[in-house]
């Protein structure tokens, strides 16, 4: 079955699916709505009734349907409509059902999906869909005072407006969409030379900011933003598990630790690959094509997608092999440092309100793979270590202290021979009391309030500092993790490694300490999946906490706790079940 096959006959599926949730009964405030299947209330948002319109429009056009021209489903999609319209607040935005309320951005989702929706009903020669289509397009046209005026939280939202303005632009012709599009345009694009965004989000941000600069580029007849969507798709490539899971070990949005496909990058893939002749970007829509089980959210629903550009359910590329076997450093070469130095001089005072600053932005990330063996090695991140090998699964290695407290995030990359020197110094001081001249006139009043002094100008006294380094060195074995403090004052320390919880896991000397968590107190451990498992040896136990305050470990993993004093010199060898560890004829 080719993909286009397979996504018909997916839709149809989720056609079904959407029906079976629409609200019915006309008494409710949600009618005509199709309800989350986790809550059981019908959302306007880009994930909800939006996203099952898309799914019913892309089935009423298509003759390869089994709900084509199906007058029923065409009842549903009107109904729909008209739960969108009674839903759009007088300003013409829409609530998602998490916290933005009134949310342009939330709104823009829903735009730039429905838009194409739209297209596709008004070009299609069928006359009992005219109402459907008027009726979104009525929605359509009410959301631009919101899209003119509206702002934003994250940094992608920006791409995703732009993008909305642009199809409004496209649909109506007004100048200001266009302008409005220019402002946003114009703060810069947020990708590294190596192809990384700044939420550093491989299972969800980095799909949406790619896709949406499509769309931008499209519409406004602007190629240069496609260079960062390119640069993503290259770096994509070596963030993909040997089962097709995305490294998601690094995020700084929700989808950290979770599991994720690459099927959200299919249809940027495939429109990338048509319009470049790109072999890598063909293998990726490939992969990403076999991992679809949805047509996809709004505004990247693969279905429409290969409606609105026919040319693609045959394209002529053809893929190369998908990279398995490679050392690379992702942002080795960014000059991080330079930029955090101009921070301060940019004057938010490191404040940003509903939203975060994301300094994490353009920190190095390592990704070996050898077959099935696959490790990152990530700074600014809770942990600094994951490894798979086959079936057997280590989440996570991190370091927790009593200094800050809470999880040390390792901030430097240094390149060794065969591994990498990872660093951290943390800072932690007292203050002073402030000087005269700048208290309040409240310092002189009957009550002095504590958030009215000025903390930004005390002294710092007596700062203490709390320095780790982290060597990782790939062996014939596996890898070797040197782990190593001289702080002198006495200071809790704990490590831990965190294994997925469908291994098998034993040791040496292992012992309950909380749920899902086990003293590893000496000797050596291993996890083992299948025919595969994944060895370590160091265990300690110089202290009895359980956890360490400001940290928790996942209820729903394996995760073994080394508890250390400072100073500490401590060594985990890792070994790994026989069978392609290495290959030294990697891409570097």
């Amino acid at each position: 079955m080719n993909i286009y096959d397979k996504l018909v006959s997916i839709n149809d599926h989720w056609v079904q699916d959407g029906m079976d949730h629409q609200v019915l009964d006309g008494e409710s405030r949600f009618y005509g709505g199709v309800t989350d299947p986790v809550n059981g209330i019908a959302w306007p948002s880009h994930g909800g009734t939006p996203m099952v319109m898309a799914i019913w429009a892309s089935a009423l056009i298509n003759e390869q349907s089994r709900f084509y021209h199906d007058r029923g489903l065409l009842l549903r999609l009107e109904l729909s409509a008209r739960y969108m319209l009674s839903f759009q607040h007088a300003d013409g935005t829409i609530s998602p059902p998490w916290t933005n309320m009134h949310s342009p951005p939330d709104t823009a989702f829903v735009v730039s999906g429905l838009a194409q929706v739209y297209e596709l009903l008004a070009a299609h020669a069928w006359e009992p869909a005219r109402q459907a289509a008027a009726d979104i397009r009525t929605f359509l046209e009410r959301t631009i005072p919101a899209l003119l005026t509206g702002g934003c939280h994250t940094p992608n939202h920006r791409w995703v407006i732009t993008a909305a303005l642009g199809f409004m632009y496209k649909l109506t012709g007004q100048p200001e969409l266009k302008e409005r599009a220019e402002q946003w345009l114009a703060e810069g694009i947020d990708c590294t030379e190596d192809g990384e965004w700044t939420e550093r989000s491989n299972g969800i941000y980095n799909a949406v900011s790619d896709i949406v600069l499509f769309y931008a580029a499209e519409l406004f007849n602007l190629p240069d933003l496609l260079e960062p969507v390119r640069k993503n798709l290259r770096m994509m490539a070596h963030m993909i598990h040997p089962d097709g899971e995305v490294v998601t070990d690094y995020s700084g949005r929700q989808d950290f630790g979770s599991k994720y496909s690459m099927g959200t990058y299919f249809l940027i893939a495939k429109l990338m690959a048509n319009r470049d002749g790109d072999p890598l970007f063909a293998a990726i829509a490939g992969l990403a094509g076999e991992a679809l089980t949805h047509p996809g959210g709004l505004p990247n629903n693969a279905l429409i997608g290969l409606l609105r550009y026919p040319e693609l359910r045959n394209c002529p590329v053809q893929p190369a092999e998908m990279p398995d076997n490679y050392r690379v450093v992702i942002n080795g070469g960014f000059p991080r440092e330079l930029y955090l130095s101009r921070m301060d001089g940019a004057g938010h005072g490191g404040r940003i309100y509903h939203s975060r600053l994301h300094p994490d932005f353009g920190a190095p990330v390592a990704r070996h793979r050898s077959g099935a063996t696959s490790a990152t090695v990530m700074t600014e991140t809770n942990s600094f270590f994951a490894l798979r090998h086959g079936a057997a699964r280590m989440l996570a290695v991190q370091i927790a202290a009593s200094f800050e407290p809470g999880f040390v995030k390792l901030k430097r990359m240094e390149y060794l021979e065969r591994g990498y020197r990872l660093s951290a110094t943390e800072k932690k001081g007292y203050y002073g009391p402030v000087a005269e001249q700048h208290l309040p006139q409240t310092a002189r009043g009957p009550v002095s309030p504590w958030y009215l002094l000025p903390h930004h100008l005390r002294e710092v006294t007596h700062e203490q500092q709390h320095h780790v380094e982290v060597e990782l060195t790939e062996t014939e074995q596996g890898w070797r993790i040197r782990i190593h403090c001289g702080q002198p004052e006495i200071l809790m320390t704990q490590i831990t490694f965190v294994f997925g919880k469908e291994g098998v896991l034993s040791g040496d000397s292992l012992s309950s300490a909380a749920t899902g968590t086990l003293f590893w107190e000496k000797g050596t451990s291993r996890l083992t999946a299948g025919n595969d498992w994944i060895e370590v040896d160091g265990g300690a136990h110089e202290h009895r906490a359980k956890v360490l305050s400001n940290t928790s470990y996942p209820t729903d993993c394996q995760t073994l706790i080394v508890n250390l004093m400072t100073p500490y010199d401590k060594t985990f060898d890792i070994r790994l079940s026989p069978g392609n560890r290495h290959d030294d004829k990697r891409e570097e």
